[in-house]
């Protein structure tokens, strides 16, 4: 059983301005140190098809979707959220980044991969149902989630989310389905300041404050996420893997470091191994140190590829 390698060349053509941390320059980051360290040739490539309509309406509102393709510049950048904007490849690549998680769905549920990692952006986590904000456009992980309950008749998806912002979109479109679960940690308070006032019972959301280590990190997966998800019993785990609480991440003020990024992996997979024929599929959030993402993704993939 391997490892699947999900991207594509158009999520590199999204682009919201020279400054923006949000730059294609993160997945050229996470490419070249694959290989650097030759893990790359260890993974099974797939390019990443575009999501369908259908697939985008069980998370998002109709409309939103049609607002959004409507809103494509022909030249430069349109506004869509204080710090998110479209080019003229932004909605191309949004598609290929939420097909890269229906692809990796359909390819675990199959039996062809073991579990994949979807090296794609624009990310997703704060993409609510009705509205783009935080770099986010469409929601990568929800879409992924209800594909696997509607289209493959799941009964039970978890969702892990370990970047250092809360992803309010994913918790507002999953909140109260029974068919869920969603477990997180983040720093709090910080943006989008949301998680941590009475979330939804199928929510195990862990706000934690800045400075955070990697040691208490691990107590609250083993402590706080294990026994939720043992309990849940998941038949799928998806996860917005965001590296954005790295030490040297100057978008979050947490400290966890590539090793504490492995750990949760590792426990992830055995929790998949019990209850979900070890089928994990893991989609990219934030991360925005290019070396501190690079070598942390490369921890994560190392360790569901067992290498």
């Amino acid at each position: 059983m391997h490892t699947g390698f999900i991207t594509h060349s158009a999520c590199l053509a999204h682009e919201m301005g020279s400054w923006h941390p949000e730059a294609p320059a993160r997945l050229t980051a996470i490419q070249d140190h694959l290989i650097s360290v030759g893990l790359l040739h260890h993974l099974v490539h797939i390019e990443a098809p575009l999501a369908g309509p259908e697939a985008l309406a069980r998370a998002h509102d109709r409309g939103y979707v049609a607002h959004l393709e409507s809103r494509i510049p022909k030249h430069g950048y349109v506004s869509v959220d204080p710090d998110t904007a479209m080019n003229p490849s932004t909605w191309h690549a949004a598609l290929r980044s939420a097909g890269a998680v229906l692809e990796a769905v359909d390819q675990v549920m199959s039996g062809a991969l073991r579990n994949a990692f979807c090296a794609v952006r624009p990310p997703g986590h704060h993409a609510r149902p009705a509205h783009a904000m935080g770099f986010c456009f469409l929601n990568n992980v929800a879409v992924g989630t209800r594909h696997a309950l509607e289209a493959h008749g799941l009964a039970r998806v978890a969702v892990i989310d370990f970047d250092v912002h809360h992803g309010n979109g994913t918790e507002e479109i999953l909140a109260h389905d029974e068919r869920t679960l969603m477990c997180s940690f983040f720093q709090h308070p910080f943006y989008p300041y949301t998680g941590a006032d009475h979330p939804a019972k199928n929510m195990v959301n862990v706000p934690l404050p800045a400075g955070t280590r990697g040691d208490v990190v691990r107590q609250v997966v083993d402590e706080r996420w294990v026994p939720a998800l043992d309990a849940f019993r998941p038949e799928l785990i998806l996860i917005s893997a965001g590296f954005d609480a790295h030490r040297e991440d100057d978008l979050g003020q947490m400290g966890l470091v590539e090793a504490d990024f492995a750990h949760i992996t590792r426990r992830l997979m055995e929790v998949a191994d019990r209850h979900a024929r070890g089928r994990i599929v893991s989609t990219l959030e934030g991360g925005y140190n290019l070396s501190a993402l690079a070598r942390s993704v490369a921890a994560h993939v190392r360790t569901l590829a067992q290498l």
